[in-house]
């Protein structure tokens, strides 16, 4: 009996050891892909936190806690790039997989200048048509007026003949198309900034009219000229060169008249406030709001993305990665998982999984309860050190430029550096409270050490100051002035529900959206207001003190 008690108390003891051990294996490999999984997600500046549960040999568990040291080169952990999981995915590695950098922008500049190209051609014809109606006949172009031989000579001087009227019609009409081709070069002889996805209804609209117009003259120029030939071949009266002349002038007035009504729909019809938009930054929230007149959703897009690149801030996707804190690390590393043997008893077993169960999820309300508070105090303990190391910061940049002096070059003895050698000399001083106030804020991808010493080497050349040298870095800047923004062409998607070309109207929404960031544009309409004269009467404007005894007057 006593053999059989000790030989089924040590299979007990190699049972539960067995289980220590598989126990074991799977928090270690649920350790290891969580370690994994939070090492692509991190961003470049955070410390992982590892922690192993294993068993000693007295039977306790012991939690080994690994620390991944930071990369302290600069710049080496400025990007983070990582492959997608999924099996449908593409791997981010793969460059000729990204649709935004691998168009080579043929495709925009044509679709950029081809309207212009359309538009130029169509009117440097109308503009060179009153010229050549002027000119064609003293050219001979038709030889029915000028070849005639039922005319006599005389009449054939006195029929191209230009009389002090017709002069100063022609006169009226030079400069009358001088200052169209000013209006021309000045309003609309420029490339477009923006290819919409749809037509613009004015421009299209204002090209067909003049297409009309020309053709229509062009073709009354030719009645005109026809008739003229039959009357002289039958000895009538036919149209003069004045008469040729005041037309055409006619033709020059109703150029100057449509390229005023261009102008006003094109450039000046929406400068008049009409709605109010509001547009919000969909990953931290920024947003903006303006007044806006009348334009088409896709120019009302184009606005709104000139406005994103120059008064929103820059996004900085790192600010959104808060880490875990060590009381949440310490919580998830408490929360234990047990596996009830089958061979023991069941109403045992039961009992123990309920009561793992309820403390596992009295633990969880209490987490999510202080989560809160655990996020006040990490944001209020992230300010304090930012606003600690902006002063570190902006000390050291006082006390390196401190150490810089100008001097003139005859003044120098040999020993002067130039503005990249001073430079070189100067940044160390400052280039450790540099990065960890970078570090701080999240500002390291987008200032590498080769971009912040020709920034202090220009400041030293223009004896600027030390919180000029830091203005990059102290204040945020618009989207304009990141370096991964400073691309010739960028490309947006719009979203909406609505026909691009319709004009906007209250409550209409669109969407625009590029990578990860996306605006959402949502438009009201201004209310109409109302004033009343009300007049006040002047005899009302008297009053009277009340005093008592308990007053100070």
């Amino acid at each position: 009996m006593e053999t059989e008690s000790v030989r089924s108390e040590i299979s007990s003891r190699s049972r539960r050891s067995s289980r220590h051990r598989q126990h074991t294996h799977r928090s270690t490999r649920s350790t290891k892909s969580q370690r994994k999984d939070c090492g692509d997600n991190m961003a470049p500046f955070q410390t992982s936190v590892n922690i192993n549960p294993e068993i000693g040999r007295d039977g306790q568990e012991v939690i080994e806690v690994q620390i991944l040291p930071q990369d302290e080169n600069w710049g080496e952990n400025t990007t983070a790039v990582t492959g997608n999981t999924s099996e449908g995915s593409q791997s981010m590695e793969d460059v000729s997989n990204w649709p935004m950098e691998s168009d080579s922008g043929l495709g925009f500049v044509c679709s950029r200048y081809f309207g212009t190209t359309i538009a130029l051609g169509l009117t440097f014809v109308s503009f060179v048509s009153p010229l050549a109606m002027v000119v064609l006949p003293k050219l001979g172009f038709f030889p029915g007026l000028s070849d005639n031989i039922a005319l006599q000579p005389s009449q054939r001087i006195q029929l191209l003949s230009c009389t002090a009227e017709c002069k100063g019609i022609l006169l009226s009409l030079a400069f009358k198309l001088v200052l169209l081709a000013i209006g021309i070069w000045a309003v609309f002889l420029r490339p477009r900034n923006a290819v919409l996805p749809r037509l613009f209804v004015f421009r299209a609209m204002m090209l067909v009219i003049l297409a009309v117009c020309s053709f229509s003259y062009w073709l009354f120029y030719f009645v005109q000229i026809t008739e003229a030939t039959k009357a002289l071949a039958v000895g009538e009266e036919a149209m003069d060169y004045t008469s040729l002349v005041s037309y055409v002038s006619s033709f020059a007035d109703t150029l100057l008249f449509i390229h005023y009504v261009t102008v006003v729909l094109m450039e000046i019809r929406h400068l008049e406030p009409v709605y109010y938009i509001k547009i919000v930054r969909s990953p931290d929230g920024e947003s903006r709001s303006y007044t806006i007149g009348q334009l088409s959703i896709q120019r009302a897009a184009v606005w709104v993305l000139q406005r994103y690149y120059t008064e929103f801030p820059i996004y900085n996707p790192y600010l959104e990665k808060i880490p875990i804190s060590k009381s949440q690390r310490k919580a998830q590393a408490s929360i234990k998982f047990y596996e009830v043997d089958s061979n023991t008893n069941t109403q045992s077993g039961q009992t123990r999984s309920t009561a793992g169960s309820c403390t596992g999820s009295a633990g969880r309300r209490r987490d999510s309860g202080s989560a809160h508070n655990e996020r006040y105090y990490e944001e209020a303990e992230r300010e304090r050190r930012v606003r600690k190391r902006r002063a570190r910061l902006l000390t050291a940049a006082e006390d390196a430029f401190a150490h810089v002096r100008r001097v003139r070059l005859s003044a120098a003895n040999g020993g002067a550096l130039g503005p990249r050698e001073a430079a070189q000399a100067v940044f160390p001083s400052l280039a450790r409270a540099l990065q960890k106030y970078l570090r701080a804020t999240r500002q390291q991808p987008r200032h590498s050490a080769d971009s912040v010493l020709a920034h202090l080497a220009r400041c030293l050349s223009q004896d600027a100051s030390p919180r000029a040298f830091l203005e990059p870095f102290l204040v945020e800047g618009p989207v304009l002035a990141a370096e991964q923004e400073a691309r010739p062409v960028q490309r947006w998607s719009l979203i909406s529900d609505d026909l691009l070309a319709r004009p906007l109207a209250d409550g209409v929404e669109f969407q625009l959206r590029q990578g990860d960031v996306s605006l959402i544009c949502s438009i009201k309409q201004l209310p109409k207001f109302s004033l009343s004269e009300e007049v006040v009467d002047p005899k009302s404007n008297r009053f009277i003190l009340r005093l008592n005894s308990e007053t100070s007057v």
